[in-house]
This record gives structure tokens, sequence and C-alpha cells, in this order.
């Protein structure tokens, strides 16, 4: 007998697990590897949307939240897993340089929006209208994160290794049983493999196929991350990442050379140098149709939970909606109402 029962191991999974451990409680985890956005994600947490200079939903409320939590993590797992990095935003053209000025401004984004035009000096990058600076950013390893935490369960215990079977799933009065566990609670964090929970299915989560090239190149020497019509983000040792796509219609995890064409396109349009390309990866992001995660209690199955939905933000978002899905359920604490799954009708 356990109190929880965790159905998932992306950034979502392992933020309730997180929860759990600080509280005390004692927890197993069915995960497989048929879910890859968290592993494939840059892993970029920036409170600002770029393309409109407008600050994300609940983004300080977020990162107050997820810093703490990614330095626990490295404490706990021994490793760096958060690299301060500051967001260049390249600007097109005067006007959006103007643009920038008004929103730095306004409420929320001073705290995240520099005021001062970071002229080029990367020879290898076009900006001739210089950057805007983000102030407050970084990157989570999330892929190096996942694997870590998965090992880490592994040896203590507490992880299942398998794709969750629902026929050998039994809800009882007072709890929940899974093959030979019994749990007070199951919280399902599956990602975009919520499509086939038959208890959740019927909530908008969409799914949003992104894909990634990570390269190599000894010419750009750019240690910032640069985003343009592409993320140029830095991973050490020549090494970086550029993405990323969004196509709605492909639900596989598969990379395509169609993905990869537009990559390449959109970064050389303002880099020009040589570089190699390393890798090629692809995951379908848990994207819902009003872009706000997905965490709340069954409307019938009162020890059935979702948290899910975190869309390309997982990073940031994770561990505040973890946080506010444990109080819910440990103190009956309320859920922002723009997330809770009751704000959706059951079909």
């Amino acid at each position: 007998m356990v109190d929880y029962i965790i159905v998932g191991l992306g950034l979502a999974g392992v933020s309730f697990c997180e929860q759990l451990e600080k509280h005390n409680k004692s927890f197993m985890v069915v995960s497989d590897d048929s879910q890859t956005s968290s592993l494939v994600a840059a892993g970029l947490y920036n409170p600002v949307i770029l393309k409109r200079f407008t600050l994300a939903w609940n983004a300080k409320e977020q990162l107050d939240i997820a810093i703490p939590h990614y330095k626990e993590l490295e404490r706990k797992m021994g490793l760096q897993l958060d690299h301060k990095v500051p967001v260049f935003r390249r600007f097109a053209s005067i006007a959006e340089q103007n643009s920038w000025f008004e929103a730095s401004d306004k409420k929320g984004l001073q705290h995240f929006l520099s005021t001062e035009i970071r002229q080029n000096k990367n020879r290898s990058i076009d900006a001739p209208y210089g950057y805007g600076k983000v102030k407050h950013t970084g990157r989570i390893d999330t892929g190096k994160l996942l694997l870590a935490y998965r090992d880490y369960l592994r040896r203590k215990g507490q992880l299942v290794s398998e794709t969750f079977d629902y026929d050998a799933f039994d809800i009882r009065e007072n709890g929940i049983a899974y093959k030979t566990f019994e749990a007070k609670h199951i919280v399902f964090a599956e990602g975009f493999g919520l499509r086939q929970n038959p208890y959740f299915k019927y909530l908008p989560l969409n799914g949003t196929k992104g894909e990634l090239l990570t390269i190599r190149s000894a010419d750009l020497k750019e240690e910032n991350v640069i985003k343009s019509s592409v993320f140029v983000i830095p991973l050490g040792n020549n090494r970086y990442r550029i993405g990323a796509t969004y196509e709605r219609n492909d639900k596989t995890n598969t990379p395509t050379l169609e993905a990869k064409s537009e990559l390449v396109k959109k970064f050389e349009a303002f880099v020009s140098c040589d570089y190699e390309i390393e890798s090629h990866s692809a995951g379908i992001r848990p994207t819902v149709t009003d872009r706000k995660p997905l965490v709340g209690r069954h409307a019938v199955h009162k020890n059935l939970y979702v948290l899910n939905g975190l869309g390309s933000r997982g990073v940031i978002i994770g561990p505040y909606a973890a946080k506010l899905l444990y109080e819910f359920i440990e103190y009956q604490s309320p859920i922002n109402k723009e997330m809770n799954i009751e704000r959706f009708v059951v079909n």
C-alpha cells in the first residue's frame, strides 16, 4: 500500500514525485519510454512570448517555484541541470526595437526586459538591428534530468518500467489497485499518451509535434541564446540546439525531412558559418486548445487525477502545476480555474 501511483515520468511526473518526496509520501511510478517530448525538449525557461513581446501566463509565479525546484534536483542528483544563459531577441527592424521599448514599460515585463539595445558582435550572425535581452532565463538539461531521475527511482525500487495496463487497474471504494500495488490516489501524467486514457481522453489534448536539430560548429562561437525565426541554444563544446517546429497533424515521434529543411532554412537565414548536423529529434508536445494545463480530479472517480497539458513551457509550468495539484489533493486548496479540468465538460 502506497499513498500514490504516478503514471508517466516526464517533466510533469518528476515534478509531482518531488512534491511527494518533500512531504514524505510513499509512491510508485509506472512509466515506459513512449512519450519523448520532455526528453527532446529544448529545456529553455523564458517568461516572455518573444513573437509578441508579452508575458507568458503566470510566468513570474511559475519561475519562483521552478528555480528552487531545479536547484533541489541538482543537489539530489549531483548534477548541473540549470544553465543560466540570457535570451537575446534578434530585431528584424527599427519598428521591432520600438515595440520592445513599449513592452519594457508594461507592468510585469519591466522585470524581464532590458531596455538596452545589444549590438551584435558575432560575425557569423546577421543582426544589423541588434538584440533585446530577456533577463532571468536559462536552460534545463531535460534529457540528463529525466535519465538521472529514472535511475534514482529504480535504485529506490519505486519505478515499474512498463506501459500502464488499464485492464489491470481497479477502482475501489477507498483507493485504487494496479496489479500487486494498492494506493490511495493515482495521478496520470502521461503527456500525449493521455489520448489513450479511458478516464481522461475526453479532455481536448491536441498535441503538437516539435522537431529539433543539434548541430556542431567551431565557427559560430555564440554563448547566448539567440531567438529569431528559430532559437539557437548553446549547449557547450561547440554544440547548439536549433528549434523548434510546430506541426499539428503528424502525431508520430519520427523526425521528418520537411521539418529538417525548415529548420535549416530558418537557421541559415541569419547565421552563416560552417556547421554539421549531429542529430535530429522529434516529440509530441501535450498541448491544449486553450493553451493552459490540464490539472484536476476526475468528475466521478475521486481518487483519479490528471497532470498534463504543459505544452512547450513544461520546464516552468510543471513544478507550479504539480504543487497546486498536490495541495488540492492533500489540503483541498483550490486549483487555478484557468487550468482546472472542470472547465471542460465530460462527453
